[in-house]
C-alpha cells in the first residue's frame, strides 16, 4: 500500500531530482546479489537535502497520525531507517528506538537500542522495501522484545509481489510513501524514460530474476 497519490508523486519527483533513485533501463545496474536491475535506489542521499528530508518526515508523521494515531514509539531500522525515524519521532514528540540487523556481539548484546516498554505500540520506519525480508525481521525483533507492532512504513517500495506476500504471511501491515509504479509515471512525465522502455521496466518488477536488460 502507499500514501495518497499527490504525496507519492511529489516524493518520487524529489528522489529522481536528487538522484536517490536512478533509472537505467538500457544499461542495467548489477545488485550485490548479481541480479540485473534497471533501477538503483539510495535513499541515504535524502539526508543531504533538507527540503527532501523534511518532506519525507512530514509525510511519515501525517501517515502515522492518520493510520496509527495510537502509536507510542517510533522504531528505525539500522542503518538507513534511523535518521528518518528520528526526524519523525521528533515531529510527533514520541520516543524512538532503533533495531539492529542482529544483536551486538559485545556488552549487553542488544538488538534494540533505546527503551521499549512491554506492550508499547510501535511503528517501524524503513527507507526501502525490496523483498521485505529485513523489514520483517526488524518488526519481529520488536515483537519478540515485547512491542506491539502496528505497521511498517517505508519511503519507497519496488512493489515486488513476493514482498506483499511476505508481509501478509508475517502478519505486519506495511505502507510506503511512494513506489515503483508512481516513479515510472513521474519519470515518463519528466522525459526521463521513453514510452518504449515502459514495458521492460514493468516486466522487471513482475519478474526481476528474469530481467536481462
Amino acid at each position: 500500500m502507499q500514501t495518497n497519490i499527490d504525496t507519492a508523486k511529489q516524493i518520487a519527483a524529489k528522489l529522481l531530482e536528487i538522484d536517490a533513485v536512478a533509472l537505467r533501463p538500457d544499461a542495467p545496474f548489477t545488485w550485490t546479489s548479481g541480479m540485473k536491475s534497471p533501477i538503483y535506489c539510495d535513499n541515504r542521499l535524502t539526508m543531504s537535502y533538507p527540503e527532501v528530508r523534511r518532506l519525507i518526515c512530514l509525510s511519515f508523521a501525517a501517515l502515522i497520525k492518520e493510520r496509527y494515531p495510537e502509536t507510542e514509539v517510533i522504531a528505525g531500522t539500522a542503518t538507513a531507517g534511523i535518521p528518518h525515524a528520528a526526524w519523525a519521532a521528533e515531529q510527533l514528540n514520541l520516543p524512538m528506538i532503533y533495531v539492529r540487523s542482529k544483536p551486538k556481539g559485545h556488552g549487553k548484546g542488544n538488538q534494540i537500542e533505546g527503551r521499549l516498554e512491554p506492550g508499547a505500540k510501535v511503528v517501524v520506519i524503513e527507507d526501502l522495501i525490496s523483498t521485505g525480508g529485513s523489514s520483517i525481521e526488524a518488526a519481529r525483533a520488536v515483537k519478540e522484545a515485547g512491542g506491539n507492532v502496528l505497521g511498517v512504513l517505508a519511503i519507497f517500495s519496488y512493489q515486488f509481489p513476493q514482498a506483499e506476500q511476505a508481509f501478509a504471511e508475517a502478519g505486519f501491515p506495511f505502507e510506503t510513501l511512494s513506489n515503483y509504479t508512481t516513479l515510472l509515471e513521474v519519470a515518463q512525465e519528466k522525459g526521463a524514460i521513453r514510452p518504449e522502455q515502459l514495458e521492460a521496466l514493468h516486466a522487471w518488477r513482475k519478474n526481476p530474476a528474469a530481467y536481462k536488460g
